[in-house]
């Protein structure tokens, strides 16, 4: 079985950086990170407070435009 050593590992990581850029790896690691919390509240069934008052704050929103 193949294993990857730390030069490969670099290598790998230089290659990914110069394609997406230090801006587009960052955001794409806070949407990771938000999608792992989501999934893990799924998972316990609790809900954030910040979550619920959002999404009420965004649907009285809504209420006033219509």
């Amino acid at each position: 079985m193949m294993h990857f050593g730390t030069t490969e590992l670099i290598i790998v990581l230089v290659i990914v950086l110069l394609l997406f850029g230090v801006g587009r790896i960052s955001k794409i690691a806070s949407e990771i990170g938000k999608g792992v919390r989501e999934f893990r509240s799924g998972i316990t069934g609790k809900e954030e407070e910040g979550a619920n008052q959002e999404t009420e704050a965004n649907a009285k929103k809504e209420e006033k435009t219509d």
